[in-house]
């Protein structure tokens, strides 16, 4: 991938008699201001729905499980279809969103989220909740649209600090949505839970007509002056100058091949910049090339090493929350054959979880310290090895009090690790196929979703305590060695176009 914009960012270039300047460079100097702002707070409340989403299937299941008498299987479904939508959705908005813009993108994924999750409050038996909670996973799959949306109104420099705060928007999600079910729960039931829980999906169908389009997904496909557009409105809220010259792409200056481009096509005229956008090869073959483009040979190890890591760092975080609960349950059903787990799946269970997603804090506040200091690589590597440590004592059976100190610890560091990546995957990846990229590798993390708990969990509920982490420690350790395999480092790196 070049990095020839990176020695001059924020510098207009001489193009023949003119000046010219790129998106980055008029982010820079327009800086980080009220209209992102605004970006940030439309772009955390679908961060924080996404979280609310993914974490009442905690409570839901235990619950339809009491109410409709299923079988433990059944129970397991509720999640496990979630998962199954997001690995399909994931992907199919990510190349959406390539092909025809970040805003129909996230549209269409709030809508999907929006009414599957409301009318699976209404569901009369379990397969219409568990068809509608599929097609919430669809939704939830769209995640990643809305990361490359707001990552793409950063200014390079600051970028990490900033996405670390957009991520502290999933941790406020799952300390809102645990904090609404220990009120809700015990007097309303699982019902208004799903219906109050899909509000926040609701807010940005309401407030989508404010939102703009991506300046450098615009100018990626030649309209160039809708970009220029969305940076004057940016000049105007945050009260500051465009840089003066001509607005181009990265296109008009260095093609994929790093050879020059043609004079005229490097110097665009107003006439040219008013044209009709001129669709590139992967406008014509559509969804099919950006794949293609992702396992290419300039892209094809930066792909398979961020599958690695985002299998890992998926199955390793689901992992630790399920392990919060369930580890204590399954060392009481294997020491006594009478135990019964209806009772610890209810009482203090909003409370529990409640706390443990308090670790998510200290593991926000952990990589927004280190992301923009030692680099996003060195940090997600160090983090892994750490929570595979951590992770060590339980080989053997500890007491409760340690067994909840140790996950704390891993949460930390898993979340850590999980933030930093969500940071990077977009910005290693070219516009052209940034959502692609980020979305298929979001599809991987959610096979890591599906596979933990009925392989590592499983192990653990048949009194196999011991394979049950060192199959945690040896999938961390993959991620961890497969981070420092990728190919670049992203740390304060301008955001590429081509490949």
């Amino acid at each position: 991938m070049s990095e020839g914009r990176d020695t001059n960012h924020g510098e207009p270039q001489m193009v023949g008699e003119a000046s010219t300047y790129t998106v980055d460079d008029a982010l820079l100097v327009l800086g980080f201001g009220k209209f992102q702002w605004f970006l940030l707070a439309y772009a955390g409340m679908g961060w924080a729905a996404d979280a609310m989403e993914m974490m009442l299937l905690s409570f839901v299941g235990p619950a339809v499980q009491s109410e409709w008498g299923l079988s433990p299987r059944q129970e397991s479904a509720i999640t496990s279809v979630v998962f199954a939508g997001m690995l399909f959705g994931a992907y199919t908005w990510g190349t959406i969103s390539d092909n025809y813009g970040r805003r129909i993108g996230f549209l269409a994924t709030a809508v999907v989220t929006f009414v599957a999750g409301l009318l699976s409050a209404f569901s009369p038996n379990y397969a219409s909740l568990v068809s509608f909670r599929c097609l919430v996973g669809v939704g939830l799959g769209g995640g990643p649209v809305l990361n490359s949306w707001f990552l793409e109104f950063v200014p390079a420099p600051k970028r990490g600090a900033w996405m670390i705060v957009f991520a502290s928007f999933w941790t406020l999600g799952t300390i809102l949505e645990a904090s609404l079910a220990w009120i809700v729960m015990p007097t309303l039931g699982w019902r208004w839970l799903l219906a109050l829980s899909s509000l926040p999906s609701m807010i940005l169908l309401l407030f989508y007509i404010f939102v703009p389009e991506s300046p450098r997904y615009l100018c990626m496909k030649g309209r160039t002056n809708d970009s220029l557009h969305v940076l004057e409105r940016i000049a105007a809220v945050n009260k500051k100058r465009i840089p003066s010259g001509v607005l181009v792409s990265s296109h008009a200056i260095v093609n994929d091949s790093q050879e020059p481009c043609p004079e005229n096509s490097r110097l665009p005229s107003e006439r040219q910049l008013d044209a009709k956008p001129v669709e590139n090869n992967e406008n014509k073959a559509g969804i099919l090339a950006s794949i293609v483009l992702l396992l290419s040979q300039k892209l094809i190890r930066t792909t398979l090493f961020i599958w690695v890591v985002f299998f890992g760092n998926a199955f390793s975080y689901y992992g630790i929350v399920l392990l919060t609960s369930e580890l204590s349950i399954a060392n009481k059903k294997c020491e006594s054959k009478n135990f019964k787990s209806n009772d610890s799946k209810h009482g203090s269970l909003y409370r529990d979880v409640f706390i443990t997603s308090l670790a998510e804090l200290p593991g926000l506040l952990l990589s927004a310290a280190v992301v923009d200091r030692i680099g996003r690589k060195f940090s997600m590597s160090a983090m892994l090895f750490m929570c595979c440590i951590l992770l060590m004592p339980l080989l053997v059976h500890q007491s409760e009090i340690v067994t909840t100190c140790i996950l704390f610890g891993a949460r930390l560091f898993i979340v850590g690790s999980f933030t930093i990546l969500f940071i990077y995957a977009p910005e290693v990846y070219p516009t052209r196929v940034r959502t692609t990229g980020f979305g298929a590798a979001s599809s991987v993390a959610r096979i890591g979703g599906i596979l933990c708990p009925l392989v590592a969990v499983a192990l653990l509920n048949a009194c196999h305590q011991t394979l049950s982490i060192v199959l945690f420690e040896i999938v961390i350790i993959f991620a961890a060695v497969a981070v420092l395999c990728l190919p670049v480092e992203t740390k304060a790196r301008a955001l590429n176009d081509n490949v």
